[in-house]
This record gives structure tokens, C-alpha cells and sequence, in this order.
């Protein structure tokens, strides 16, 4: 085993809480219900049996209706889909969101979660439990209750973002009652994954609630790939059950691995395939052991106060102070210089590097009002809030010097070092030298001032009409370095006012269906005109936002006895004013971009025993107008597949046995890193693949269950990202994980 590999430190623990009853015992997504979140958060107690794959309505209080009389498109992923799928981080629960991929390590947050929705990059789009989860991070799921999409402009309910849509991560609170849960998971490729989950209640209305995670394996397919995590997420509320409510939260998490930039693409050289990927072996690692590291943190803490002023009335107020830090050296095959040595008679690469230390701070405050009220004949369902945030982001890079190591064919010069076959790598080759953090490349500070209003109005049985608007006050200012290669700091700043609103009318013909049009918009200034993290130029104040609308008719219907529900919709979200790169180096807002597109869904029980959750996008996009360097008029975007489609299926065979199985299709995928950018004229894509998941649950008793999943069951081949211009990443093979779980 290559000497970065993690131990077993931080696994012990769990691994004996797990053997004590009454201390932290698994969860079962087929054994009984999941707990309830507290009434003091943020979220709504959505009261759903925990093997339950439909959920009715949203967490955030901003959807002041049913999900069904909301006219929009809005899936919510819920708890007994990430246990039966055996999600371990958001990008395993997103593949149950058709339509939705991930960009590559590039641009504003690279090895960070960079997830693209109708088109557009949305990492700076993911929220949780409603207030924005900034800095560069790779998710976790441990102390998640659900995660939730929105689909389209949304400025209305997050404020400045890109236009394709957001994600909110809704966590898991305490509540009254005790409880204890706890999974134990074993499988190939060194997996070892044990979390606990502990609620205790301290009084009749106090209770403490504490959520544990620690895990280490490698990357199925890819074994020089390792992980080793942990996390823990405590939280005490008081006044459970009472008109006032308050509760205190932590998360911390952190990772340590090797990183992987995956596979080199074949530009610059004379070496041709049909994708522009390398074709080279899923295993093929181009890092350093003894060089390369990945280290992140994520410490966020939150302050809730909850108080009903009548029954019809709550005031709420949010308080959260967050700190994230992405800190990695990876070998970037990409950047690096290849050559024919005719004297081998192969092709090597002599290693390109890339780095980062970032470091983001993020404080917000968010006041809500909301509840019912009548005007005359019209019912009100409102939700009236303020929020004030301020962000910061600092970002440097590391010098790696190499003393020693491989040395390179006479082809690349007289002593040239850190070289390796293109097609053989070995990351076991020797390196020494140093790794020195540089000055900061970017010193930014933003702050927002926002208030919006939603609500839902109910005009008679059949009509109701759903309207928001929200109105921003953002600032960035401070230094940054301007152009590749450039060391000095300049200022840059600038500020805007951004109103965005969003209005749908909704027909029922039934109480258990609805017909929907509605209009959004959305705002993403300069400074994030990437669509990953803020950004500072000396002329961003001479800039505009862009500017995004969508348009969508869509239906929803609960069926078989509302056990299942099932949704469509048409759409068209267009975006303006994007910044493109017309010459080298001078960027203008001539961009505009287009996706149109068809979205399915179904969720719930057919009978007690089959459950499905599902669905099938389809998107065609192109860039409209702004042709630029290789990109033209009319190229589809990057990131967004015209077909994509999943299902996942359970079925109760016996009543202690359960077996279940997914299928996902991604079609042909083309490569870029911006959100508005066309990708096709690159020539870079993924191919279109399939892949198959299946499991099997047996629950021995009442309190423990037995689940095998295999993921990727056939080890299939295939791509889940490429930025077009530098690398692709391969998707995981095939791996075997048995769990047991516990529950008291």
C-alpha cells in the first residue's frame, strides 16, 4: 500500500459505539421511520415515513405551498433514497437528478463540488437549510435529511446566482423523544464507512442530537486514489413543542486524500481519438505519491430562534458563522509537456502541477416572517424575510520546486526531471524537493443586503397564483492578480442592485393534480460570471449582471391513492449579457445562451411494496449569440447532455427482504468550464453511457438490517467530467459494500 494511506484512528471509535446498544445504533431505511426534525429550524416537518420515496413538500419556508400547487420544478431527494442507494457525498445523490452533471477541477473552485444545471454551473448555487454554504467543498451526506433542486432562474429564492437553478441540503436536527442509530459498512477497495446518529431528549421540551461520521477506502477503478474523512454535527434545541423555539448547531468536516486530476485529453499532440480524451486504462494515475495532497475543513455553526406570535404567525431568525479551507498540490497531466522519444520509442509526459490554498469565511443573518392570512375571499400563504451576509474569499498557490526524481528523455532538454511514460505512469516515482505556499493571488470581501416576498394566493378551488420578488444589494472589493502569470495585486470593486421576481399561475382540476406557467428570473454579477466563486478585475465596475428568464408549463399529480407522484414540464431558460472571450485576453457581455427542454419525474409506491424514483431530461441547448475563439454560433453548451434518465426500484419480496435496483443514462456530454460557454466546437465529449446499481436488504429484527449494494454492477467504463481543455475524470468501477445497520 503506497505510504499515503489512511488508518483506522478515526474509525475505532464508531466501530465500538456501534457494538453497544443504547449508545449510537444504525439507521434502516426499511425498519421504521426517520426521526423528525425539530419545529425550531428553518425547515418544515415534511412527516414522511422513512421508506417513503415521495415527499410532499419543501424544507424551506420560501415555498409557502404544497410541493404540488408549486409552479416549478422542484425535487426533493429524500433520506430513504441516500440509504437504499448508499449515497456517501452530494455528487452520488445528484445522479438520482437527471439532467444535473459535474464540471472538471477548473476555473473558480477546483476540486470542489461544481454542479451544472440547465446549462449553467451552479456551484455557488448550494444552500443549506436555506442560507448559502459557501467556499470550495466536496459535500457529505451524514447529516443530511434531504437534499432539494430548483431548476430554472431562482435569484428570487437565493439572490445572485447563475440561472440554470440551486440545490439545498436540508440537515438533520434534534427533536423530542430518544433515539440512537448507527451503520457499519464494509466493502472492496479498502471501503470502511461507520456513522452514528444519537438523540437524546433532556427535558420535556430540550433535546441534544449528535451525528458522527468516520470512512476511508479508495476510489473504486481507481486504487492510487484514496480518502480518509471525518465528521461530526451536534446540535441542541430548546422549547421543542412550545410557541418559542432555539437551537444551536455544529458541523465540522474534513478530508485528507489523494487527489486526482484524471486523465490527460490530446491536444498538442499528433495523437488523435474520437473523443479528444486519451485512451488509456481506468487505473492509469498520473499523481505522486510522495508529492501531491489534498486537505479540506469545513467548521460552520448556527444560531436558530423560532417564536409563533399567533397560530397563524412565525417569526424566525438565523444567525450562522462559517470557515471552509480547500488546501491541495495535484499533478495536473493536462498542463504538462508531452513528447516522441524516438530513442524508447513512446510518448512521455513530463508533470504539470496544479495548486491551491483557499480559505473562505462566511457570516449571515436571516429575519423571516411567515404564516396565513386572509383578504376578503383570497387566502395568503406568505413567507416576508431580510438577510444580510458578508463573504470573504483569499486564495494562493504553491511553488513546487523538484530537486530530484525521474528524469526526462534527452528530448526535453539537458537535466529535466519529474517525467514519466504517458501511457504507464507510475506514482510511485521518486520526488523530493519543496512545496512552498506563494502570496495571496485574491483578497475579496463581499456583502449582501436583500429582502424578498413570497406568496401563494388562493383566488377559488381551481386557481391559485404563486408570486415572489426579492430585490439585492451586493458589493465586492479588494485585491486580486489580473492574467496568467501575474504576481502584483490590483484593487478592483463594484456594486449592484439586482431585483428579480418570479410569478406562476396554477389550475387544479383535480386535489390531487395541477397545471402550472410560470416566469423567474435570475442575476449573476461580473464578479461570478463563472459561475463558481467570486472573482475581482480592475474594470468589474464597469460591468452589468447577466441577466436570466425562464419560461415553464408543467404538471403534477399525485396517483394511486397520492402513493405516487408523477411530473412534467416544458422549459426554456434563456441567459444574456454573458461574458465571453472575444480576442485573447479582452472579454465582452456579448453572450447569449439557450436551453429547451423536457423534464419527467415520478417518485413514491406504485403498490405498498414497489417503490420508484425517477426520471428523463431532455435538453437542447446552444449558444445564440457571441462566437468566439473555436466556439460558434449555435454549438451546444458544455456540461449539458441532450438525454439523460435514471430510475431506481424497490420491491418487498418477504417482508424482512427487500431488493432493489438503479438505472442511469447520461448521453453524449461535451467539455468546457464555463457556464455559458458552447462546448461543442472544442471537440472534447464524453461518451454517452449507462450505468447499473442494484442492493439487497434483509432486516434480521426489529432493530438490525443487513444491505448489500453493488455500484456500477457491470464496471462499466466511463467519463463523468472534462473541462475540454486539460483532463477528464473517470467515473468509479464496480464495488461491493455490506452494511449493517442498527436502530433503537
Amino acid at each position: 500500500m503506497p505510504s499515503h494511506a489512511p488508518s483506522l484512528t478515526l474509525l475505532g471509535p464508531l466501530a465500538l459505539a456501534l457494538a453497544a446498544p443504547g449508545a449510537f445504533l444504525p439507521a434502516d431505511s426499511h425498519a421504521q421511520s426517520a426521526a423528525q426534525p425539530a419545529t425550531l429550524s428553518p425547515v418544515k416537518v415534511q412527516g414522511e415515513r422513512g421508506e417513503n420515496y415521495k415527499v410532499n413538500e419543501a424544507s424551506q419556508a420560501k415555498f409557502t405551498a404544497p410541493l404540488i400547487d408549486t409552479p416549478q420544478s422542484v425535487q426533493v431527494i429524500p433520506q430513504a433514497i441516500i440509504q437504499d442507494t448508499n449515497a456517501t457525498s452530494l455528487e452520488d445523490v445528484l445522479r438520482n437528478a437527471p439532467g444535473i452533471t459535474f464540471g472538471a477541477g477548473e476555473g473558480g473552485q477546483p476540486l470542489a463540488d461544481r454542479p451544472f444545471i440547465r446549462g449553467s454551473s451552479s456551484a455557488s448555487n448550494i444552500y443549506v437549510d436555506g442560507i448559502r454554504d459557501a467556499g470550495g467543498q466536496t459535500r457529505e451526506i451524514f447529516n443530511l435529511e434531504s437534499v432539494e433542486i430548483i431548476r430554472g432562474a431562482d435569484s428570487t429564492v437565493g439572490g445572485r446566482g447563475t440561472g440554470g437553478g440551486s440545490i439545498n441540503l436540508t440537515s438533520k436536527h434534534a427533536h423530542l423523544g430518544n433515539a440512537a442509530s448507527g451503520t457499519l459498512g464494509v466493502g472492496t477497495d479498502r471501503y470502511l464507512r461507520a456513522t452514528a446518529d444519537g438523540n437524546w431528549q433532556l427535558a420535556d421540551h430540550a433535546a441534544f442530537r449528535l451525528n458522527v461520521l468516520g470512512a476511508r477506502g479508495d476510489v473504486a477503478g481507481r486504487s492510487d486514489v484514496d480518502y480518509k474523512n471525518f465528521g461530526i454535527a451536534p446540535t441542541i434545541s430548546f422549547g421543542l413543542g412550545t410557541p418559542t423555539r432555539a437551537s444551536i448547531s455544529y458541523y465540522h468536516y474534513q478530508t485528507d486524500g489523494m487527489p486526482d486530476y484524471g486523465v490527460p485529453l490530446t491536444r498538442n499532440t499528433t495523437i488523435e481519438t474520437d473523443t479528444g480524451i486519451l485512451d488509456v486504462d481506468r487505473d492509469t494515475f498520473y499523481g505522486l505519491y510522495d508529492r501531491d495532497f489534498r486537505k479540506t475543513r469545513a467548521d460552520i455553526a448556527t444560531i436558530e430562534l423560532e417564536h409563533d406570535i399567533t397560530s397563524r404567525m412565525t417569526l424566525r431568525n438565523a444567525t450562522r458563522y462559517g470557515e471552509t479551507i480547500n488546501d491541495y498540490v495535484v499533478t495536473n497531466p493536462g498542463d504538462g509537456s508531452r513528447r516522441f522519444d524516438p530513442v524508447s520509442g513512446q510518448w512521455w509526459l513530463q508533470r504539470g502541477t496544479k495548486s491551491r490554498w483557499q480559505k473562505s469565511t462566511m457570516l449571515a443573518n436571516v429575519t423571516e416572517l411567515s404564516g396565513k392570512l386572509d383578504t376578503g375571499s383570497l387566502q395568503h400563504s406568505y413567507n416576508l424575510g431580510v438577510e444580510l451576509s458578508r463573504e470573504t474569499t483569499k486564495n494562493a498557490g504553491y511553488t513546487v520546486d523538484t530537486t530530484a526524481g525521474r528524469g526526462c528523455p534527452a528530448v526535453f532538454g539537458a537535466n529535466q526531471l519529474d517525467c514519466t511514460p504517458l501511457y504507464s505512469p507510475n506514482p510511485s516515482d521518486p520526488w523530493s524537493g519543496s512545496v512552498t505556499r506563494g502570496p495571496l493571488n485574491l483578497d475579496a470581501k463581499s456583502t449582501t443586503q436583500a429582502a424578498y416576498l413570497f406568496d401563494s394566493i388562493k383566488l377559488s378551488e381551481q386557481f391559485l397564483v404563486n408570486a415572489g420578488v426579492r430585490y439585492d444589494r451586493y458589493r465586492i472589493s479588494g485585491l486580486a492578480t489580473s492574467g496568467r502569470g501575474a504576481t502584483t495585486m490590483t484593487p478592483g470593486d463594484g456594486s449592484w442592485n439586482m431585483f428579480n421576481y418570479q410569478v406562476g399561475l396554477v389550475y387544479k382540476p383535480a386535489t390531487n393534480g395541477s397545471i402550472y406557467l410560470s416566469y423567474a428570473t435570475a442575476s449573476t454579477p461580473p464578479s461570478m460570471s463563472g459561475g463558481d466563486q467570486e472573482s475581482l478585475s480592475p474594470t468589474l465596475d464597469e460591468l452589468k449582471p447577466e441577466k436570466s428568464r425562464t419560461v415553464e408549463l408543467g404538471t403534477k399529480w399525485n396517483v394511486l391513492d397520492e402513493r405516487l407522484g408523477l411530473t412534467a414540464a416544458i422549459f426554456e431558460t434563456e441567459r444574456r449579457d454573458a461574458q465571453i472571450e472575444v480576442e485573447p485576453g479582452i472579454f465582452a457581455q456579448a453572450g447569449k445562451t439557450r436551453v429547451r427542454g423536457l423534464e419527467l419525474g415520478i417518485s413514491g409506491q406504485i403498490t405498498p411494496k414497489w417503490g420508484v424514483y425517477g426520471g428523463y431530461t431532455y435538453m437542447d441547448s446552444k449558444l445564440v449569440q457571441g462566437a468566439y475563439s473555436n466556439v460558434n454560433e449555435g454549438d451546444p453548451l458544455a456540461n449539458t447532455p441532450k438525454h439523460s434518465f435514471s430510475l431506481w426500484s424497490t420491491y418487498k419480496v418477504l417482508p424482512p427482504l427487500t431488493v432493489g435496483a438503479g438505472a442511469y443514462y447520461v448521453g453524449k456530454t461535451f467539455g468546457g468550464n464555463q457556464g455559458g460557454a458552447g462546448g461543442g466546437a472544442s471537440g472534447v465529449y464524453m461518451p454517452a453511457y449507462w450505468r447499473f446499481d442494484a442492493m439487497a436488504a434483509y432486516q434480521v429484527n426489529k432493530s438490525l438490517t443487513l444491505q448489500l449494494n453493488a455500484l456500477n454492477l457491470t464496471d462499466k467504463d466511463y467519463y463523468i467530467r472534462t473541462n475540454g481543455v486539460h483532463h477528464a475524470d473517470f467515473g468509479p468501477g464496480r464495488q461491493i459494500i455490506l452494511s449493517a445497520s442498527l436502530k433503537y
